[in-house]
């Protein structure tokens, strides 16, 4: 008997292990390959404790964070492009874009202590929804630049997204939507350091 293409399979059957390699993917975290890579500490241990661009890039200078940010953005992007590949629709793709931001958040080889979720986002939304992903980078670099908090320009872009998403990519409004609650979610100590002015800046 014939083997069933992969083609030819059942969302059901596509979705599952297309969300779990999403997962697995998100939690290889930039931050922590590039600087043992580099031989530099491990961010978790200084500056804010955030495996992320921010801290790299506080700690270790614009080459080590550039190259965090590169790695987190892209490496969800093959198993997005996979479930576009295989057909999957909007909602199915967005389960596997926010399973590669769930693994980056929550990693579990990590002890559930991952990142912010903002570069992979990113990089998430360039694969599915281009025109938003270019849209928030525009805003989250101006705001950064003018204001110098990466907390502001990240919470400012990812506000700014839903509204985007409405104008360039309208049947991904629900993705981002869940995209966008992640990023808050996770910059809940950045929001109360905020109100009380102890955010570091950039």
């Amino acid at each position: 008997m014939e083997a069933p293409h992969i083609l030819s399979l059942p969302l059901w059957a596509l979705l599952p292990p297309l969300v779990a390699l999403g997962y697995v993917s998100g939690s290889w975290l930039g931050a922590l390959f590039v600087c043992r890579l580099a031989g530099v500490g491990d961010p978790r241990l200084a500056g804010s404790f955030n495996p992320g661009f921010s801290n790299v890039l506080r700690l270790h200078g614009r080459r080590l964070a550039l190259a965090t940010l590169l790695v987190d953005a892209a490496k969800g992007m093959p198993v997005l492009m996979l479930a576009i590949l295989l057909g999957l629709p909007p909602w199915a793709q967005g389960l596997v874009g926010l399973a590669v931001l769930l693994g980056h958040s929550y990693p579990a080889w990590h002890h559930f202590r991952g990142g912010k979720a903002v570069a992979s986002a990113f990089g998430v939304m360039l694969v599915l929804t281009p025109g938003v992903a270019l849209v928030c980078a525009l805003l989250w670099a101006l705001l950064a630049w003018r204001v110098r908090t990466a907390a502001v320009a990240s919470l400012a872009s990812a506000a700014a997204a839903p509204l985007a998403s409405l104008w360039l990519a309208p049947d991904y409004v629900v993705v981002v939507i869940a995209f966008t609650l992640l990023v808050l979610v996770r910059h809940v100590l950045n929001i109360q350091r905020l109100g009380r002015g102890d955010e570091p800046g950039l």
